[in-house]
C-alpha cells in the first residue's frame, strides 16, 4: 500500500479552494457507498420481529436469516479490491449500487424465508464492496491536503446511514398504524421498510456516472492524458508531469505482501497481527452490532411498545452519530489509545448497567420503572462511549499500527476477524438473550473490561508517527 508519509513531491500541492468544491461533491458522491452500508446494516432492526411472526421460526433460525449478510459482506470486501483493480473503481461503485438496488427489491418481495435470507447475502456482498471501495476511491481522488478530512466522509455517512434507516423505520410502523405487519402500498409495512432501500441505491449508481475514474487507477491502464485531466479537476494548476511521475514512483515502490509474510513467532501469526486480530474481535464482542441488528425487539422483549422501540432506535442511531463525530475531533488531538480507554471504561460501566436492568422480573410485562429508564439510558451511554472510541479508532489504528510489508495482508486478515466476530455475536443474541438476556450483557460487559487491560499491554500509540515508523 502505498506510505502517507513521504516527503512531499514536486507536484503534490495542495489544491485551489475554487477546486475544493468539485473535490467535496466528488467525495460526497463515493460516501454514498457508505450510507447504504449503514442503511443496509441496520434496516433489518425493523424487521425482525414480523419475520419471526410471519414464517414462525425460532430465535436460532432467526438470527442465522439477520446475520446471513455478514457472510456476503465477508467475500465482497475480500474480493472487492481485484475487481475495483481490474475493471476501475466506479464500475466497481456501479456494480455494487446495483447489487444494493436487486437485494432492497428481492428483500421486499419474498416469496420463502430462504429467498430472503439469499437477497440479504446478495446485499452483504454489496456492503462488502461499499465498505473497501469508497475509502480506497476517496484516498485515491483527494488532494494530500484533505485527504483525511475527506477520508472520514465515509464513516460519518454509514452512522447517518444507521440512523436515517430507524427514522424511516419508525415513520413507516407509524403509517402502519404501529404494527410491522400492517398494510401499505400492498405489502407488509416491514417489506416496505427493506424496499425503501432502492431510493438510496439508485441515487448511488447515478452519481457514480457524476464523478471520474480515480486517477491512480487510469494511470495503472496507460490512461495518463485522462489522469491528467481528473488531476486538473481536483488539484488544480499543479505539475502533472511531476504529479503523475510521483503516483508512477508509490505504485513502483508498494509492497505486495502475502499471507505468508503473516506467519511468524511462537502462535502462527507474528504478534503484531495478533493485535490487529483483537482489535477487531474486541470492536465486536463488546455487542455493538445488537444495538442496530435487535434493538427494537430488545425493547419490545422488556413492555416497549413497536412505536416507542423504533423511536429508541433511532436516537440511538443519533448518539452514534454525535460519538462519531466527537472521535473525528479528537483523534488526532489525544491518540488513539487514550481514546480506546475511554471508550472502553464507559462501555464497561453502560453494558454493567443494561445487565443489572434487565435481571429484574417483569411487572405486567414492562421492567419497573426505575430499571426500565437506566436500561434506556445505559443503551445510549454504551453506544456514545463506542462511537466515541472503539468505532473509529479500530479503524483508524489497522490502517497504520502494520509495518509497511504486512499492511496490506494484515488489514485483510484483520477485518476479516472482523466480519467473523459480528457475525457470532449477531448470530448467538436471540438464543442467548431467549436464555438468559442479563447474563448475556454481562458478557458483553466482560469483553469490555478485558479490553482495557489488552489495549495497555498490546497496543501501542500510532499518532503521529510516519507509517514507515512501525514495525
Amino acid at each position: 500500500m502505498t506510505s502517507t508519509a513521504q516527503a512531499p513531491q514536486p507536484g503534490a500541492r495542495t489544491a485551489h479552494p475554487e477546486h475544493l468544491g468539485h473535490v467535496i461533491f466528488i467525495a460526497a458522491a463515493a460516501a454514498m457507498g457508505g450510507f447504504l452500508f449503514g442503511y443496509d446494516s441496520s434496516v433489518i432492526n425493523g424487521a425482525v420481529e414480523a419475520i419471526r411472526d410471519r414464517y414462525g421460526i425460532g430465535s436460532a433460525a432467526l438470527a442465522q436469516v439477520i446475520a446471513v449478510a455478514l457472510i456476503g459482506c465477508a467475500i465482497g470486501a475480500a474480493t472487492a479490491g481485484r475487481i475495483a483493480d481490474r475493471i476501475g473503481r466506479i464500475r466497481c461503485m456501479q456494480i455494487a449500487a446495483v447489487l444494493f438496488t436487486i437485494s432492497a427489491v428481492g428483500s421486499a418481495l419474498p416469496f420463502a424465508l430462504w429467498d430472503l435470507a439469499f437477497w440479504r447475502i446478495v446485499g452483504g456482498f454489496a456492503i462488502g464492496m461499499a465498505s473497501v471501495i469508497g475509502p480506497a476511491y476517496i484516498a485515491e481522488v483527494a488532494p494530500p491536503a484533505y485527504r483525511g478530512r475527506l477520508g472520514s466522509f465515509q464513516q460519518a455517512a454509514i452512522v447517518v446511514g444507521i440512523a436515517i434507516s430507524q427514522l424511516v423505520n419508525w415513520g413507516i410502523l407509524n403509517a402502519a398504524d404501529g404494527k410491522q405487519r400492517g398494510h401499505l402500498m400492498g405489502l407488509e409495512a416491514w417489506q416496505v421498510m427493506l424496499g425503501v432501500m432502492v431510493v438510496p441505491a439508485v441515487l448511488y449508481g447515478l452519481l457514480s456516472f457524476a464523478i471520474p475514474e480515480s486517477p491512480r487507477f487510469l494511470i495503472s491502464v496507460g490512461r495518463r492524458d485522462r489522469a491528467r485531466e481528473i488531476l486538473a479537476e481536483v488539484e488544480g494548476d499543479i505539475d502533472f508531469d511531476a504529479r503523475i511521475n510521483e503516483i508512477e514512483h508509490a505504485m513502483k515502490r508498494e509492497e505486495k505482501s502475502s499471507f505468508r509474510d503473516l506467519l511468524g513467532g511462537s502462535f502462527f501469526f507474528k504478534p503484531i497481527v495478533w493485535v490487529g486480530i483483537g482489535l477487531s474481535v474486541f470492536q465486536q464482542f463488546v455487542g455493538i452490532n445488537v444495538a442496530f441488528y435487535y434493538s427494537s425487539t430488545l425493547w419490545q422483549s422488556v413492555g416497549v411498545n413497536p412505536s416507542d422501540s423504533f423511536f429508541y432506535s433511532f436516537t440511538t442511531s443519533i448518539i452514534n452519530i454525535v460519538g462519531t463525530v466527537i472521535a473525528m475531533i479528537f483523534v488526532d488531538r489525544i491518540g488513539r489509545r487514550p481514546l480506546a480507554l475511554i471508550g472502553s471504561v464507559g462501555m464497561a460501566v453502560g453494558l454493567a448497567l443494561e445487565a443489572w436492568a434487565f435481571s429484574h422480573h417483569l411487572v405486567d410485562g414492562k421492567l419497573p420503572a426505575a430499571q426500565g429508564w437506566t436500561a434506556l439510558i445505559a443503551a445510549h451511554v454504551f453506544v456514545l462511549f463506542f462511537a466515541l472510541s472503539w468505532g473509529v479508532v479500530v479503524w483508524v489504528m489497522l490502517g497504520e499500527m502494520f509495518p509497511n510489508k504486512i499492511r496490506a495482508a494484515a488489514l485483510g486478515v484483520a477485518a476479516s476477524a472482523q466480519w467473523i466476530a459480528n457475525w457470532a455475536i449477531t448470530a448467538s443474541f436471540p438464543s442467548l438473550a431467549d436464555w438468559n438476556l442479563s447474563v448475556t450483557y454481562v458478557i458483553y460487559a466482560v469483553f469490555a473490561a478485558l479490553s482495557i487491560p489488552f489495549v495497555l499491554r498490546f497496543v501501542r500509540e500510532t499518532k503521529g508517527k510516519a507509517l514507515e515508523e512501525m514495525g
